[in-house]
């Protein structure tokens, strides 16, 4: 074997930064005829180093001890190299340190998995969700900074401890900007986004466990908010001196009566209104959220407003039903509608859809199977979630049965009135 392929070592001092007379240790590694110089993060009085020799002079047993810990950083050294031969890994100076070091190579790292994620899926994806993946990734990356005190993190490395600790950073987080901190189930929502994308790690064979194996999410349920009959008729007759809220009204209206959503009330083109099986207008499109087919009859209000703009030239560019306008502007629009119509609750432009489902439909009767289908709904699960605020159905149901069992027991006690009557 050549004498350049043998790793050589030789122990040094630098006195030009001794501190009180005493100046760190250092290796010199040399392989390849090439060197590298590596702190030992020790310091050694100058008076007891052997400057020829390379290790401490004198026999008392502080120097015995220096002089031991030389030997077997010099047999760590060349156990690195076996080590990295028996690997099938390039021997280079930096390997040797970063070894010596216990600096491991990252390999595939969380963050590197998630911006991988990201950009997989920023075509595909709507800009909404992609921009709450982006989100997750910044309060992963915060987490890893102050409370790991670390800039990334090996795939391999995450464990089950790991996602409950971000889970308590995260409910304990307060943002100094104008954010508001996260609720119990936000934080919820950025574990389950967090999720989906080390699942795309574990697929990739990038990591060997799954630290979600045993996690539960347990989200709290919350009643859906929607507006009231008495609100809605509000907002439908409320005449509006500026333009863009009249404009504004009548989107929010027309989803009120079609639960169409945001992204497929502004996809809605003239070719997806055609006549139905009962030869009235109907939808006929596919939610782009789930590509679940959307199959609903046009409502006379609803119908109302798709001939208010036609002609419309706005639309007629786009090749649209209805002009384009961006959802932050048209909730910006609403909450200003909701002052005018003094309407306390939160207006968003998605509150239609929950008012569709509930005010228009469930509350007057129309079966939640037939709702859940015009919906988009892939389960009908998720359709139950509208059918628990709808107390006023419950009533409606419940008064209905006590009519019918009123009258079951009027005809039961019929014969027995008769018979005690005759006697």
């Amino acid at each position: 074997m050549s004498v350049l392929n043998i790793l050589r070592t030789r122990f040094f001092i630098k006195k030009d930064k001794a501190r009180q007379n005493l100046a760190p240790l250092y290796v010199r590694i040399t392989l390849h005829g090439q060197s590298l110089d590596v702190s030992l993060r020790r310091s050694i009085d100058i008076e007891k180093w052997d400057t020829d020799l390379g290790r401490a002079k004198g026999k008392r047993e502080d120097v015995r001890i220096v002089n031991d810990y030389l030997d077997n950083v010099r047999a760590e050294l060349n156990q690195c190299c076996t080590e990295l031969k028996l690997q099938r890994k390039p021997v280079t100076l930096e390997a040797v340190k970063d070894l010596f070091c216990g600096i491991v190579p990252l390999g595939h790292t969380l963050l590197g998995l998630m911006e991988y994620h990201n950009n997989s899926l920023k075509h595909t994806l709507e800009w909404g969700t992609m921009k709450n993946y982006v989100t997750t990734q910044s309060y992963v990356k915060l987490f890893l900074e102050r409370k790991l005190k670390r800039a990334d993190i090996p795939l391999n490395e995450l464990t089950y401890p790991f996602i409950i600790d971000f889970q308590v950073f995260m409910l304990n987080h307060r943002p100094t900007d104008y954010h508001i901190p996260c609720g119990h189930n936000t934080v919820l929502k950025h574990i389950e986004r967090l999720r989906k994308m080390i699942a795309v790690g574990i697929r990739n064979e990038w990591m060997e466990k799954d630290p979600f194996a045993k996690f539960q999410a347990r989200f709290i349920r919350k009643e859906r908010q929607c507006l009231d009959s008495a609100e809605l008729a509000a907002i439908e007759q409320k005449d509006f001196q500026v333009p863009r809220l009249n404009w504004a009204r009548d989107l929010f209206v027309f989803s009120c009566y079609t639960g169409l959503a945001y992204c497929d009330l502004m996809n809605l083109k003239p070719e997806h209104i055609s006549l139905g099986m009962d030869r009235g207008q109907w939808i006929m499109t596919a939610r782009k959220k789930t590509n679940q087919p959307l199959r609903i009859p046009l409502l006379p209000k609803a119908q109302v407003i798709i001939q208010k703009y036609q002609g419309d030239p706005r639309a007629a560019f786009t090749g649209t039903v209805f002009a384009a306008l961006s959802n932050q502007k048209l909730n910006s629009y609403l909450k200003e509608i909701a002052d005018l119509c003094g309407i306390k609750k939160n207006l968003t432009f998605h509150l239609a859809r929950h008012t569709f489902a509930t005010t228009v439909t469930l509350t007057n009767g129309v079966p939640i199977e037939t709702v859940s289908k015009m919906l988009g709904h892939a389960s009908i699960r998720t359709t139950q979630i509208y059918a628990k605020v709808v107390e006023k159905k419950v009533s409606q149901d419940m008064g209905a049965l006590r009519a019918v069992l009123a009258e079951q027991s009027k005809r039961e006690d019929t014969p027995l009135r008769a018979i005690v009557g005759n006697n």
